[in-house]
Parts: structure tokens; C-alpha cells; sequence
């Protein structure tokens, strides 16, 4: 059997004729469209991650400043809890303050009352002292109160005698006060009861009404007084004492 080499050689260029007309129609095309569909779905994988990287600096911005706003809401808080805390110790403070003022301004109407009451009650003693000294004086002695101080003047006058000749210093006279004129009885028997420590000093009488009752000698730089006050200072100093007492008992004012 002898080979048509025309007929094979015919055959063979219509095959490679048929292959290029494949690849030139049919294949080309279909590459073409593998081609662009792997570079859409390339596309389409570096858009998704690309997205998904955006995603990812979203979520971490998110995170930021969710931590942020937490961050700054505590610190919000914690201004508010100082600002309140400093509020409620500045309406203690102030409380506190009032208080005190409240407790010393009542602990000085307490002292004015207690002054009040011990100066009333020392006019008051004082008044009715001298009028039962003086009715004493004149039912049991027959004699006013001056001339009882006059009879005890030099026994008065014993212990400060040497200070009073120190302080007459050579002076001749001295002042006695009295509120009440002296009789001249008393004045005698006073100047008498002087000269025993001070002999050459001469008396010279003068009354003062608002002077209060006894009588009161000025001898050179030295005075000497034996009057109701000096009794009624020993009052007012056992009143004092006996209210002070009392006023440490009385019931501490309401806060």
C-alpha cells in the first residue's frame, strides 16, 4: 500500500490551517475573556482587601476612640466627684463656721446676761445693803456710817501708816470726801485718829454726792477709801463665782 504524501501533506496544511483558524477565532477569545476575567477577580480580591484593610484602620480608629471617650467620661466623672467633693467640704466648712459663730455669739449673750444680771443684782444688793447697814448703824449704835468708819479709821490706819508718811512727802494737809457732810463731832475725832500717825498733817472736809457712801482721804500721792464699793466689789466677785457656776449648768443651745 503506497501513502499519498499529496493527500498527507494536504491533510497537514488543513489541520494547521484549522488550528489557526481556532486560535485566531475561538481560542484568542476565550483567553481574552479567561484573561479579563482573572484580572476582574483580581481586582476584585485586591478591592476586598483593600476593603477589608479599611475595615481594619476603622476598627482600630473605633477602638481608639471608643478608649477615648471612655477615657475622657472618667475623667468628666472624677471632676465631677472632686468638684461635688469640694463643694460638700466648702457647705461644711461653712457650717462649720456658722456654728462656731452661732456657739461663740450665744456664749456672748450668755456672759452680757450674766454681767447684767450680777450689775442689777449688785445695784440692787448694794442699795439694800446700805439702807439695813445704815438703819442697823442707827437702831443699834445711834450713829450714822461714817462716823462707824471714823471710830475705826486708826485701826485702818496702822498697817499703811508708814506708806502714807512716805507719800505725803512733807505736805501738810490732805482731802477727805465724803458724800454726806461729816458732823463737826467726826470731823474732830477723825483729825484725831490722823494726827496719831501722820501729827502734822491738817484735814480739809469736802462732800461729792456722786461719791459713794463712807470716805475717802487723798494724802499726798496716796489714797485711801473705805466706802460701800470696796464691799460691794467682794460682792460682785462672790456673785460672779456663784453665777459662773451656774451658767456651766445651763443647757447648751440647740445646734
Amino acid at each position: 500500500m503506497s501513502i499519498d504524501w499529496v493527500t498527507v501533506l494536504a491533510q497537514i496544511a488543513n489541520f494547521l490551517v484549522l488550528l489557526w483558524l481556532l486560535k485566531r477565532f475561538l481560542y484568542r477569545p476565550i483567553l481574552d475573556g479567561i484573561d479579563a476575567r482573572e484580572a476582574s477577580i483580581s481586582k476584585r480580591i485586591a478591592d476586598a482587601e483593600q476593603a477589608q484593610r479599611d475595615a481594619q484602620v476603622a476598627k482600630s480608629d473605633f477602638v481608639k476612640q471608643r478608649a477615648q471617650l471612655i477615657s475622657d467620661q472618667d475623667t468628666l466623672l472624677e471632676k465631677a466627684l472632686a468638684a461635688t467633693e469640694e463643694q460638700r467640704d466648702g457647705l461644711l466648712s461653712d457650717a462649720r463656721t456658722k456654728l462656731l459663730q452661732e456657739q461663740k455669739d450665744w456664749r456672748k449673750h450668755l456672759e452680757h446676761e450674766r454681767q447684767a444680771f450680777n450689775q442689777r443684782l449688785q445695784d440692787t444688793g448694794a442699795e439694800a445693803l446700805m439702807r439695813l447697814t445704815r438703819k442697823a448703824l442707827h437702831d443699834l449704835a445711834d450713829e450714822t456710817l461714817e462716823d462707824a468708819i471714823v471710830r475705826h479709821v486708826s485701826q485702818q490706819l496702822a498697817p499703811m501708816a508708814a506708806e502714807l508718811q512716805q507719800a505725803a512727802a512733807g505736805q501738810l494737809k490732805a482731802q477727805v470726801s465724803t458724800r454726806d457732810a461729816l458732823s463737826a463731832a467726826t470731823q474732830t475725832l477723825l483729825q484725831s485718829q490722823v494726827q496719831q500717825w501722820l501729827p502734822e498733817v491738817v484735814l480739809s472736809f469736802s462732800t461729792d454726792a456722786q461719791q459713794s457712801p463712807g470716805l475717802v482721804m487723798q494724802v499726798g500721792g496716796a489714797q485711801v477709801s473705805w466706802t460701800t464699793d470696796s464691799y460691794m466689789d467682794e460682792l460682785a466677785q462672790l456673785l460672779t463665782s456663784h453665777t459662773s457656776s451656774a451658767a456651766v449648768r445651763l443647757p447648751a443651745k440647740d445646734d
